[in-house]
């Protein structure tokens, strides 16, 4: 690999510029070329978070979703649309990285906690180095946003997807002491109902935008809509041992 440029993923954190690690913004503000996930048609979160920090000689490579919630998740069209664009991705990676050119990735969060970046990462193993920056995970801004902990002593903390079936939510909500809901979306009516029957409703907190200037924070019994942006979480705080 002798020549070869690396491929950076790096973690921005959640939102607040405050909030990148000095190893992410010296790499960000240094970088010759960029490449981050967007939505077709808008600038995507990552690229936004660094409006101010680049170079301006800097060169972009914006990797669009072909899809995002129009095919349903177990449709094996889904999988084998963006496996496509994955391997697609990667190989346009892999020819700056042959040129010689570093090639930061932007990515929201951290690159190794739900996010897109490590799709990226297993087909780029063994072909060009490869180094991951990590960075404050949404959930984190989030429970912060709460002003209480999210876990005390002996608390197990569970992280779920709002997109298990009702069933599965229910029976990991039973057995968790503090618990971070992801992905809601149009899922939150579901997430409802699981809180409800696992007798979490009256304590859990919808949060969305957590560290960002349009931030939400607010008992969930107290949200009346079941309406909630890419960027919101549910959070049930721990009660457990305390000095």
């Amino acid at each position: 690999m002798s020549g070869t440029g690396t491929i950076y993923g790096v973690g921005l954190g959640p939102g607040d510029p405050d909030l990148m690690s000095v190893k992410a913004h010296r790499l960000v503000s240094n970088a010759t070329d960029i490449a981050y996930f967007r939505k077709s048609g808008r600038r995507g979160r990552a690229r936004t978070s660094v409006d101010g920090l680049l170079r301006a000689d800097m060169r972009e490579f914006a990797m669009e979703y072909p899809v995002t919630t129009e095919i349903p998740l177990d449709d094996p069209a889904y999988a084998a649309t963006l496996k496509a664009f994955y391997e697609d991705c990667v190989e346009k990676l892999l020819a700056m990285a042959r040129a010689g050119r570093n090639v930061v990735v932007l990515c929201e969060g951290d690159p190794f906690f739900y996010g897109s970046f490590m799709h990226l990462h297993s087909r780029l193993l063994g072909h060009c180095p490869v180094e991951v920056v990590p960075g404050i995970t949404g959930m984190s801004a989030c429970w912060t946003a709460t002003g209480q902990p999210i876990t005390y002593g002996d608390d197990v903390l569970c992280v779920l997807a709002g997109t298990l079936d009702e069933e599965s939510l229910v029976a990991r909500m039973r057995e968790a002491d503090a618990l971070v809901v992801m992905k809601l979306g149009r899922n939150l009516p579901k997430v409802r109902r699981a809180l409800e029957r696992a007798g979490l409703a009256e304590r859990a907190f919808y949060v969305a935008y957590g560290a960002m200037p349009q931030q939400q924070v607010m008992p969930l019994s107290q949200k009346e809509t079941d309406d909630a942006p890419y960027f919101s979480m549910i959070i049930v705080h721990g009660q457990g041992r305390r000095p």
